[in-house]
């Protein structure tokens, strides 16, 4: 299971590419302005090829402790 993770959405511009990679954290579907984070229960090894590919660089890991 990955910690956890977000997409900051004023960053995302709809790439997609996340859910490409790894379609079980990530949704992107035709007719979305921004790529959603749908579970925490994925390889954290694909979590961190989808932030490194994406374009914006709008995926984040959430600060420890707040």
């Amino acid at each position: 299971m990955a910690k956890p993770f977000y997409i900051d959405e004023h960053e995302c511009i709809g790439d997609g590419s996340c859910a490409d990679i790894c379609p079980r954290c990530f949704s992107f579907e035709r007719g979305m302005d921004t790529a959603r984070v749908v579970s925490f229960d994925c390889d954290e090894e694909l979590v961190e090829e989808a932030m490194r590919n994406c374009p914006t660089s709008c995926i984040h890991y959430e600060k420890e402790g707040g």
